[in-house]
């Protein structure tokens, strides 16, 4: 009876256990398929293959040119996707392509306005001179010698005019700028001004009462366009002269890496000051490499892996008021732990400095051998074909394709040990490997961009080519710099932050140093012997 009654519990218990089982199953079935249709909602996959890059493609890494480390630096590329956007990725493009789109009209709007307005301007006194022999040319006296001679000034004016409008304001723009150029705004609104009051004086003392004396409307055409060039040397000065002598200081930081450059900048707008400031960043700041920056993000994680916090007190009453103090008890207990271990964190940091720049040396040295023997072929090669007839010579490609495997490994490994690997691509290292042999370079010319870090403009137009910066600014942007004040130029991956400051009043004096306390008189005595 007891065997009977324990077997038949037996088969209860696995029965059930298979129903669950099979439960548990479709269940995780439905999960699958609801997680599928998830993924399919949430993101977008694109299969377009990216550049061909030296260290990130996977389909031709051979067992000969893999690195060292090579398990915490391969990639793994599963079968579905290389690359996956989600909604708001598409949404954040989406909304970046219409921003482009509208600076675009922006920057052609104010193009044709300016364009209407250059034609206004010099249609002007053309109109002047043309209107009086069109509406009533049998009541106009004579045009004189000294008429005729003020047409010569005219034309000769107004070419003038013409070549310095083009040289000063229709030049292609370096930027969009968030806010209007205050004094090019106010400087059109004068022009404006000025041809408009022109045209009612015309309009009011010449047209109405059509005047015959055309010398007298000659010389009023005249002293139109004298005005204008003088505008135009006002546009001069408060468009380029002001800004001339440095007024300011400014410290600008990335926010990042701390990188740091002071630049001397004369009297500006905010907006116009973070152009400025852009451009020389483009130009001086080394390229941006968020790689280096991930070493410090894992020694703190790694520090922070291994603590764990326990509740030797167990839950309260209260289960709200319990899970609040648990919480702020596990911060406390982990930041006290964490300073506990940071006495010997120094020790790991010294250790792993040290180590990464001996694998620098050492993969640098190899580099440099590798570089060296291969110029040295190539050298060879060029001898060779001094001698064979002229169509058998090698193109520089050609002897660049010809000699690269050879470097290719120990190159390889330098720049993932740096971490350059994503600014570098294969083509972009034939194509300088070709330029320095076309111009005849030395194997330290080639190697300089990649063992010293360049600035940005540098690298492929991938790294800086269409990229929006946001300018942060507590006061207005067109508002002129002062002492002490601070913005944010933002872009995805950092920010640069701008402190300014005045550069102070300089006294100097003059100390007069009269030229005869510098002379002096030896006296010898003479001595007898006695």
């Amino acid at each position: 009876m007891d065997t009977e009654s324990t077997y038949s519990g037996y088969s209860y218990y696995s029965g059930r256990s298979r129903g669950s089982h099979r439960h548990g199953e479709r269940s995780r079935d439905r999960h699958k398929s609801r997680s599928k249709d998830s993924r399919s909602e949430k993101s977008v996959t694109i299969t377009t293959p990216p550049a061909e890059p030296l260290l990130g493609d996977s389909s031709v890494r051979g067992e000969q040119v893999q690195d060292d480390n090579w398990g915490e630096t391969t990639t793994a590329v599963t079968g579905t996707s290389e690359h996956s956007l989600s909604q708001e990725d598409i949404v954040r493009i989406t909304k970046d392509l219409e921003d482009s789109v509208g600076l675009d009209c922006r920057r052609y709007f104010t193009l044709t306005l300016a364009v209407i307005m250059g034609l206004l301007v010099f249609l002007t006194p053309l109109a002047f001179l043309a209107l009086p022999h069109l509406l009533w040319p049998e009541k106009l006296q004579t045009c004189g010698t000294a008429c005729e001679g003020l047409f010569i000034s005219v034309a000769f004016k107004l070419l003038i005019l013409l070549l310095a409008v083009w040289a000063l304001f229709f030049r292609p723009p370096r930027a969009g700028l968030p806010r209007v150029f205050v004094f090019r705004a106010l400087l059109a609104v004068l022009v404006l001004l000025f041809v408009v009051s022109y045209w009612l004086f015309y309009g009011v003392r010449i047209l109405d009462s059509q005047d015959e004396n055309y010398q007298g409307i000659v010389q009023y055409a005249v002293s139109l366009v004298d005005a204008l060039l003088f505008i135009h040397y006002l546009a001069i000065v408060l468009l380029e002269l002001r800004q001339l002598q440095p007024c300011f200081s400014v410290c600008v930081a990335r926010s990042t890496d701390g990188e740091m450059r002071h630049y001397n900048l004369g009297q500006l707008s905010i907006q116009r000051a973070a152009l400025a400031i852009l451009e020389h960043y483009y130009c001086d700041f080394p390229v941006h490499n968020p790689a280096l920056l991930s070493a410090s993000k894992s020694r703190a994680a790694k520090h922070l892996a291994g603590l764990k916090v326990y509740n030797v007190d167990g839950p309260g009453n209260n289960a709200a008021a319990a899970s609040a103090g648990m919480a702020h008890s596990q911060s406390r207990a982990m930041i006290a732990a964490a300073a506990r271990r940071r006495d010997t964190s120094h020790n790991e940091l010294y250790y792993e400095e040290a180590e990464h720049e001996r694998r620098v040396r050492k993969r640098k040295s190899r580099l440099v051998v590798a570089v060296e023997e291969a110029f040295t072929h190539i050298k060879r090669m060029q001898e060779e074909e001094q001698k064979k007839a002229p169509g058998d010579v090698m193109d520089p490609r050609e002897a660049a394709q010809a000699i690269f495997p050879s470097m290719a490994r120990a190159l390889q490994k330098y720049l993932r040990t740096t971490k350059q690997q994503h600014c570098h691509s294969m083509e972009s290292i034939q194509q300088h490997l070709a330029f320095c042999i076309t111009n005849n370079m030395t194997p330290k010319a080639f190697l300089e961009c990649y063992l010293t870090p360049g600035p940005t403009l540098q690298y492929s137009r991938d790294h800086w080519r269409a990229r929006q910066w946001t300018l942060v600014s507590e006061a207005s942007v067109t508002n002129g710099l002062k002492d002490g004040s601070t913005f944010v130029l933002r872009c995805a991956d950092f920010s640069l932050v701008v402190t300014t400051k005045r550069i102070p009043y300089i006294q100097m004096s003059e100390e007069y140093i009269d030229p005869k306390s510098h002379k002096f008189v030896l006296r010898l005595q003479s001595e007898t012997s006695v």
